[in-house]
This record gives C-alpha cells, structure tokens and sequence, in this order.
C-alpha cells in the first residue's frame, strides 16, 4: 500500500474509491444471499476505515489528510451553524423507529464509518492527488465524482427523482468540504458533519411526497453552496500545502 502510494498519489486514490464503491456493492449482495446485509456491510465498512486510520497515523500522515485541528477561529466558520443546518434538514420528513433494533445499531455504524472513509477517499487522497497539478479541477473532480457516486443507489433499489436530488446536494457538499479542508487544513468538521447525516438518515422516514423530497434537498445544496463560497472568500488565503 504504502508503495502505491509513493509511486502516485492519483492511483492510490482511484485504488480507494473502486475498492469502496465496488466492495459495499459486492458485500451488499453477499449480505443480502444469506440475510445479513446491514452486519455484513457494516463489519466491511469499519474494517476499511480501521485499516486507512492506522495506515494514516502509521506513516504519519494525518496533518496531509486533515485529521488535525485547523488554526483557524470557530467565528470564520460561523461557529459551524451551517454544518448544523446540514445535520438537522435531513429530519424533515421526521423519526422513523419502526426498524428493527439490530438494524438501527449496524445501521447507524455503517453510516458513521462512511462519513469517515467518504471524506478522506474524496477529500483526503483524491482532492489532494489532484491539486498538485491543478487546484481547480481537483475541487470539480472530487466534488462531482462524489456526487455521481450516488448513482448506485439505483442498483440498490432508490427511486430515480429522490437520487438526482442527493446527487445534486451531494454535489455542493462535496464541494464544501473541499473548500473547508483547503482553507481550514482539517477534515474534522466535514468527517463530523457527513457522518451525522448519514446516521440520521437511517431514522429518517420515507418522503410520502414530492415536496418533501426536494425541499430537503434544495435546503441542503443552497446551504451548502452559500456556506463553500462564504468560506472560500473569507478565510485567509494560504490554503494547504499540496
């Protein structure tokens, strides 16, 4: 791994992300043949992000891919309120607690490791991969590619309107959290962030309506659109060092 990631750092990224995106469909499937999907994929899940958080402390690389504190005050982010707005709109459509307990709990997990392994794939390798050569197709590719990343949801029996809309808004998020870890140097608030909402999507009940299906979203990417280029311009200049 750690050769890979020596010869180049764009291969190693694009290694992670068809070694996400294929293994979660793969084990889907396989949890699915024998009844247990949600422990299958949450057992593939958390010992993907257990091995990439020891492989980063490891080979001491945690500051690069902004698991660190930035040095920048709360007040430039806003105190982090829109990372809250982000969180909370994902509530609309209100609690669903009909499910089964043993799926809530891997459910929730699963969603947490995602958080994690989605914002230093994304963010950490591809983004910073990328930005050696061209900062601004690498906060396009990175946020773009996530967002299309949604698509697969489809193969796993999403409606089409509801995935167009958490393609868009993922879209934007990931373009937020690009803008964050470039100027804040820290993956902190985005890992926190998306993790939250992934695990409150597993209480979130399904939209019975078109309004509640692109309200949410349209909040979710005007928000996180407005909050990525509030920070863009008003955070210092320095940015990270690629």
């Amino acid at each position: 791994m750690k050769k890979l990631y020596a010869k180049s750092e764009l291969l190693f990224s694009i290694f992670w992300i068809v070694l996400y995106v294929a293994g979660t469909s793969l084990v889907q499937g396989i949890g699915e043949l024998y009844g247990h999907k949600d422990v299958f994929v949450f057992v593939f899940h958390l010992a993907l992000a257990a091995f990439l958080l020891v492989w980063i402390i490891k080979n001491k690389l945690t500051k690069r891919f902004g698991l660190c504190r930035t040095d920048i005050r709360a007040r430039h982010f806003l105190y982090y309120i829109p990372f809250c707005l982000l969180v909370g709109v994902n509530l609309f459509a209100g609690f669903d607690l009909t499910k089964p307990t043993a799926e809530l709990v891997f459910g929730v997990g699963s969603m947490l490791c995602v958080g994690f392994l989605e914002e230093i794939i994304f963010r950490g390798f591809l983004f910073t991969a990328m930005a050696k050569d061209s900062l601004k197709a690498a906060a396009i590719v990175s946020s773009v590619t996530f967002g299309i990343g949604h698509i697969l949801n489809l193969l796993n029996g999403a409606e089409i309107l509801p995935t167009v809309c958490q393609i868009l808004y993922a879209t934007a998020f990931g373009f937020l959290c690009v803008v964050v870890f470039y100027k804040g140097k820290t993956l902190l608030p985005c890992i926190i962030a998306h993790s939250a909402v992934n695990a409150l999507s597993v209480f979130t009940k399904e939209p019975v309506s078109t309004v509640q299906i692109i309200l949410p979203a349209l909040v979710l990417f005007v928000v996180a659109a407005c909050y990525a280029i509030y920070l863009w311009k008003k955070l210092p200049e320095k940015g990270r060092e690629i």
